[in-house]
């Protein structure tokens, strides 16, 4: 046994890349080189198989398994001298037997040898002893088997691609038979046709990519599947509804109303009505808002020449309209019901709007209506509901359910107790601050009473609440989006959804009820990508409040005090009383108690001296009448 035979057996069931390591396959004589055909003839007159005639030397090359001999030597003496053959001595160097193995193996190596892609040859020898000489293409496309990809793996791809950008985006999707997501607006127009005008006015808005939500959500309502969606405050779902909505009224019609859209409140109806007629623009859409509801029984009745297409409202005017005898307005043509700030309009109590939202489900007669329900907080009773009663809905919701959004630097601090608030409030303002600012308290009368106090700082302020009437709050949201009003305080109520542009600061004098609140309340600000600040003050009675919303600063990213995140957890119970019974607070004042008491009993006592003057003034009118009567 050789060394080449050795290497073979050494090396069987191994596998030899020769176009990588070409040169060591010649060496260890594993492949042939190429050779030219002159060469290859040359190869064979040098051979004399039957040992009858000269042999000639090749000029040029050798072959592959035995070297030419050379002139002088002693097997070429012996031919020339006749070839007289003799077995005792050295005269036959290359013997019969081994010339017949020779043409055998170069039969057998054209027969099996495989040719690579680098154009080496494979050594017959080699594959007897089970050596796996190759290419690395060739490796590959044995293993692969040469086949092409079977529709299974191409659709498993597809999948893994959609998958990766959902991933990407941070959208999370349930439901069978999903949509795929889409990436731009121009994707939208040519996969779904969108109406061209609609294209036009939302490059005219200046927006260059879908959020996430709009992403997924608009593909989803198009395909006509009901839908519960939850995003983060300022990251378009109006937009993200809008689309479908008008997409798949196509045009105008007199058929009544077609869409309904359902918000919180007033403020929030009308600014969905506004970036509804800016997106139908040039389209001829007719969408209207409940402003009174005594004409809108005329203009919406069941005797109404139906000329209108779209709806938004709120609850409580719908429903009033729908308890008239007949209705005031007439829902059995919608297609499209979709329930904004759906969290909130699904809540028990007088704070929610679940009764009425009933009543107006039943008024939708449609078979065809579909329902979407958009919120930027996630309630557990509102998805149980739409397992039950939505037909195959699908679930989508971008980044982590009841999360704060990230552009917001969030802060807490602490005030000792309630008169430190507003001691914070003061100093935040001297200090100074990037109008306008937002300030969030607990009720309409601690609303009016920080006004009261806010008034003589100097600054440009006002105050909101359900106690002013619509004019005067409409009034108040115009001077505040035009700059005129630089500090707004309100309750809570209008934290549902207001889209405030450029608001820098949110300040939450009074600590948030509940994290669904906070989270509301802080998305004020940093809407679009844009950059905001909130502020917290918390007292000793807040502490119960402070896990929660610790946690929800502390997903975002912002710095939370390490002592917090040792206070113990509210159960369910417990954070559900807290939201229907708020914690009585001090009133807002800066006034000492002796002053506010004196002053008390100084009006006791001017009022005593108007109630006595008034009877003496009584009783001498009486003397006087009876001396009268008795002259008389």
């Amino acid at each position: 046994m050789d060394a080449f035979d050795l290497f073979r057996k050494l090396g069987a069931g191994a596998k030899f890349d020769v176009r990588r390591f070409s040169g060591d396959a010649e060496r260890f004589k594993v492949v042939k080189p190429v050779r030219n055909e002159v060469d290859q003839a040359q190869d064979l007159a040098g051979l004399d198989f039957f040992g009858g005639g000269q042999k000639q030397a090749p000029e040029k090359g050798e072959s592959a398994f035995q070297p030419a001999p050379k002139r002088g030597t002693v097997t070429q003496k012996h031919t020339e001298l006749g070839g007289e053959k003799s077995s005792g001595t050295l005269n036959n160097e290359l013997p019969r037997k081994r010339k017949a193995n020779e043409l055998k193996f170069a039969k057998s190596r054209k027969r099996k040898e495989k040719q690579s892609v680098s154009g080496a040859a494979v050594n017959p020898l080699a594959e007897n002893h089970d050596i796996l000489w190759m290419s690395s293409l060739e490796a590959k496309l044995k293993e692969t088997g040469e086949r092409k990809p079977t529709a299974e793996k191409l659709e498993r791809l597809r999948q893994e691609n959609i998958n990766h950008f959902r991933n990407k985006h941070k959208i999370y999707v349930q439901g069978t038979d999903i949509p795929e997501p889409v990436t731009t607006f121009e994707q939208m127009h040519e996969e779904y046709k969108i109406h061209d005008r609609i294209l036009k006015n939302i490059q005219e808005a200046d927006f260059q990519m879908p959020t996430p939500i709009q992403m997924q959500a608009v593909p989803v309502m198009l395909h006509g599947r009901e839908i519960l969606a939850c995003a983060p405050t300022g990251s378009g779902k109006t937009l993200a509804f809008s689309i479908p909505i008008l997409t798949h009224l196509k045009q105008p019609r007199n058929k009544g109303f077609r869409a309904l859209i359902v918000s919180p409140t007033r403020e929030l109806a009308s600014q969905t009505h506004r970036e509804l007629v800016k997106l139908s623009e040039g389209i001829g859409f007719r969408i209207h808002m409940i402003h009174k509801a005594a004409t809108a029984a005329k203009k919406f009745g069941l005797k109404s020449t139906k000329k209108f297409d779209i709806l938004v409202t709120t609850p409580n005017r719908l429903v009033y309209l729908l308890n008239q005898d007949p209705p005031g307005i007439d829902l059995a043509s919608v297609e499209w019901l979709v329930v904004d700030e759906s969290d909130k309009l699904f809540e028990e109590g007088k704070s929610g709007f679940r009764d009425q939202l009933a009543s107006i489900f039943l008024a939708c007669t449609s078979h065809n209506v579909k329902r979407a329900m958009f919120s930027a907080t996630f309630a557990h009773d509102v998805e149980q509901w739409c397992k039950l009663h939505l037909d195959n809905v699908i679930s989508v919701s971008i980044g982590a359910r009841n999360s704060a959004v990230e552009t917001v630097e969030q802060q807490l601090l602490f005030v000792g107790a309630e008169t430190g608030k507003l001691l914070a409030m003061r100093e935040l303002i001297q200090t100074g601050f990037t109008p306008p600012v937002l300030v969030f308290v607990q009720s309409i009368e601690r609303a009016k009473e920080l006004f009261h106090e806010l008034i003589y700082e100097g600054i440009n302020v006002d105050v909101i609440h359900a106690d002013r009437t619509q004019q005067q709050r409409d009034n108040v949201i115009q001077s505040f989006r035009a700059g005129k009003i630089w500090v707004l305080i309100c309750t809570a109520l209008l934290a549902r959804g207001i889209d405030f542009k450029g608001v820098n600061m949110v300040i939450n004098y009074d600590f948030p009820t509940s994290s669904v609140e906070y989270i509301h309340r802080i998305g004020r600000t940093g809407r679009a990508g844009h950059k905001g600040k909130a502020v917290s003050f918390f007292t000793e009675d807040d502490k119960p409040l402070l896990r929660s919303i610790a946690n929800v600063i502390q997903q975002a990213g912002c710095p939370v005090p390490d002592y917090i995140k040792h206070f113990h957890k509210l159960q369910s119970k417990q954070k559900k009383k807290l939201v229907k019974n708020p914690l009585k607070r001090q009133k807002i004042r800066t006034t000492p108690e002796y002053f506010l008491e004196k002053a008390r009993r100084k009006k006791k006592i001017i009022q005593r001296h108007i109630e006595e003057k008034k009877k003496a003034s009584e009783k001498s009118n009486i003397q006087v009448a009876v001396q009268n009567s008795s002259d008389g």
